[in-house]
């Protein structure tokens, strides 16, 4: 899948502010070893990948070079959402060795990390071929990376959630308590932000009547069983969105995804990536 990077709100300002923190961070006052190369040496590098993923973090990739040295070529053999395989050159770098290599571990922690997201999310997508069900990412992301996750997440195949607290009500238990009950929190929901979508998480079909009779727009059933879910599926269809939650797993994705709910969503897209394995060789 290639998404748009518009499709994610302030995904660019949030790519410029994210790579200067991390370059900040790693080159501080600078580059000690890198002195070690004669300043005017000019080098090409490739950066290789050394398993099947797909692929995510071009532009974080691009900004990183472009803040550390704007003159540096980059010549791409592939967009994000490619599926590649391992051994394939993701890109080739031109220009001043001392910059390639100052730049190289920051660029490819965003890569692999994205690359990563991207590669789970394609996993989940995969499971869930041949249903309606669209998979659903959470806020469970690493702190400073929301949209570039929220993107990555895109690039997989998968869908996203709301961004922030901001875009979206999520009513779950400790909000419905403090509240003062389903019905009185979707009532004060609508009055705050009539616009924006209303959800309420549910842990039992005694509070999914509840949650119907309130209006909410969709309705999350928390660690429901399939026998439950399917009752919940019977109760709301034509009056809520019902959405899947709580100890989703690839393994168990499949079995969910054929309930036939409109949205399974899981915390392991972002929190239980694994960094794909990429690797840079530098020809001088």
């Amino acid at each position: 899948m290639h998404p748009q990077q518009t499709d994610i709100p302030n995904l660019l300002e949030d790519l410029e502010r994210a790579v200067r923190a991390a370059l900040e961070e790693d080159v501080g006052s600078g580059d000690i070893t890198a002195q070690l190369i004669p300043a005017d040496r000019e080098a090409r590098a490739r950066v290789i990948t050394r398993e099947d993923c797909t692929i995510c973090g071009r532009a974080w990739v691009e900004a990183v070079f472009r803040q550390l040295d704007p003159s540096l070529k980059l010549f791409w053999h592939c967009e994000d959402g490619d599926e590649v395989k391992a051994e394939t050159v993701l890109f080739e770098l031109e220009g001043n060795a001392r910059s390639i290599l100052t730049g190289e571990r920051t660029a490819l922690n965003f890569l692999q990390t994205l690359s990563g997201t991207a590669t789970t999310a394609a996993g989940y997508a995969a499971r869930a071929a041949g249903t309606d069900v669209k998979i659903l990412d959470t806020r469970k992301t690493i702190p400073g990376l929301r949209t570039a996750q929220k993107y990555a997440v895109l690039c997989g195949g998968c869908f996203n959630h709301r961004i922030g607290l901001y875009d979206a009500f999520l009513i779950k238990e400790n909000h419905i308590t403090a509240a003062g009950g389903i019905d009185a929190a979707v009532r004060q929901a609508r009055g705050i932000a009539p616009e924006a979508l209303v959800e309420v998480e549910v842990e039992n079909l005694e509070e999914l009547g509840q949650a119907l009779e309130a209006g909410a727009d969709v309705i999350m059933l928390d660690e429901f069983s399939d026998a439950d879910t399917r009752e919940a599926l019977t109760r709301a269809k034509g009056k809520a969105k019902i959405e899947i939650s709580g100890s989703v797993d690839a393994q168990r994705l499949q079995q969910l995804a054929a309930l036939d709910a409109d949205y399974i969503s899981s915390g392991s897209l972002t929190k239980h990536l694994r960094a794909i394995d990429l690797s840079l060789r530098l020809d001088l």
